[in-house]
């Protein structure tokens, strides 16, 4: 048989079972996995106390894991860190089996943990995420704060891209910050350079595993020489509402900075590189939510002198505003077992009742919905096949233009949230 079509019959069923099927199974096999897991940490905990690698020819469990399970490196340290762990707490196997704390938060939280502690610091981290269970940590064992430089990158390889060799001049921006982005700016150059002294110690949080003569691969990512592919911004917690930020820019950025430092030496006179960012990033949100739901300090109508009756697909400044600062900012789908999407951007809004059959612009018919939820809202109101025809088509979607008020209506900018065919922002 055909390797590569190995598994396909059981696959191709898959699409003759109902939704709900679906989902039941998908639920059931997560829970499984979750099982075994915890069923695998507690194996490796016991054969590692009994110190069963050695008849197998291994000199540690790390080892064990790597040459006999054949687990990658962040696998088996996550799972030997786990199960350690387990053996001194051994509700972590309960937590890790029921899915309250995944594999990476316990390894987090594991050098934190001791007898007195463990229940209230469990108790908060059930249900985090791993960059939650990260803030907790530090909220444990609070890191300084990144110190504010700016300085170049070191050269790349030989082996660079073309694309990578364009970014040469470009500079590493760390910060720490409360919140967001307050703080310090950190432009950090190559790792063994001197000036890297002034930097935060490394994140004590890092464990060792007996028989690995390095970190785990989160940790050698900080201290190894930077690979050529570009990497993300970074967002660290350092201690409660302290953030590490880090990104890479081009010289030209860099330059701005330095113009922008320069100019608001009258409201920043240190030069605090966070603290300027935080400035403009305010203001940049501040005129993106006035324009997207027309927030404003003084507003130029209230609710009760704009009109919500349905002649275009505009929807009023006072209307977008209430409807806003109602939902909190959220979308508002509630699925049938009472869980609130928990989506804050790409948000549109969404006709309870649809404008296409008759539905008004006032504040009890509008609602705050992601892309997803307006598209499965419109499916479920439209029907799934016109919606496809929509998506699938390459123009907009428009309702007939009101012939009303005055000659400069036709003047007006296209409605804000508008049905699109061919694109992801359907809203309605």
């Amino acid at each position: 048989m055909d390797s590569l079509s190995f598994g396909m019959p059981e696959i191709l069923n898959l699409r003759t079972i109902s939704d709900d099927e679906l989902l039941r199974r998908l639920s059931e096999l997560t829970w499984s996995s979750r099982r075994v897991e915890a069923d695998v940490v507690a194996h490796v905990a016991e054969a590692d106390a009994r110190r069963l690698y050695a008849r197998e020819a291994c000199s540690s469990m790390f080892d064990y894991c790597r040459q006999v399970l054949h687990l990658r490196e962040n696998e088996a340290y996550l799972r030997i860190t786990v199960a350690r762990a387990s053996r001194e707490h051994p509700l972590l196997l309960a937590m890790l089996r029921d899915g309250r704390l995944h594999l990476s938060g316990i390894a987090t939280l594991a050098r934190h943990l001791t007898l007195e502690n463990r229940d209230e610091v469990l108790n908060r981290a059930a249900g985090m995420s791993h960059r939650e269970v990260k803030e907790l940590a530090r909220e444990l064992e609070p890191l300084p704060d990144a110190p504010s430089t700016i300085r170049k990158l070191p050269e790349r390889s030989a082996r660079t891209s073309p694309a990578h060799s364009a970014q040469l001049g470009a500079h590493r921006v760390e910060a720490s910050a409360p919140g967001l982005l307050p703080g310090g700016f950190v432009v950090p150059g190559q790792a063994g350079d001197p000036a890297r002294a002034g930097e935060p110690a490394p994140d004590p949080s890092v464990q060792r595993v007996e028989g690995l003569d390095h970190e785990c691969p989160a940790a050698r990512a900080e201290t190894s020489p930077r690979p050529p592919s570009p990497r993300p911004p970074v967002m660290e917690p350092l201690s409660p509402g302290r953030y590490r930020v880090s990104f890479t820019a081009d010289t030209s950025l860099r330059d701005k900075l330095e113009r922008l430092q320069a100019l608001m030496r009258s409201s920043v006179p240190d030069g605090d590189l966070a603290a300027i960012i935080e400035q403009v990033v305010t203001e940049k949100l501040e005129r993106l939510e006035a324009k997207r739901f027309a927030k404003a300090r003084i507003p130029r109508k209230t609710l009760a002198e704009s009109r919500t009756a349905p002649t275009s697909r505009y929807i009023p400044a006072a209307v977008r505003r209430v409807v806003h600062e109602r939902d909190g900012s959220r979308c508002t789908f509630v699925d049938d077992h009472g869980r609130q999407c928990r989506k804050r951007h790409d948000l549109e809004f969404h006709h309870r009742k649809p404008f296409g059959r008759g539905g008004d612009h006032s504040p009890d018919v509008l609602a705050l919905m992601c892309k997803t939820h307006n598209l499965l809202m419109a499916e479920q109101d439209y029907g799934e096949e016109k919606m496809t025809r929509y998506r699938r088509s390459a123009n907009r979607v428009f309702e007939p233009a009101a012939r009303t008020r005055s000659p400069h209506t036709a003047l007006r900018a296209p409605p804000p949230f508008v049905y699109k065919r061919g694109s992801s922002s359907v809203a309605r």
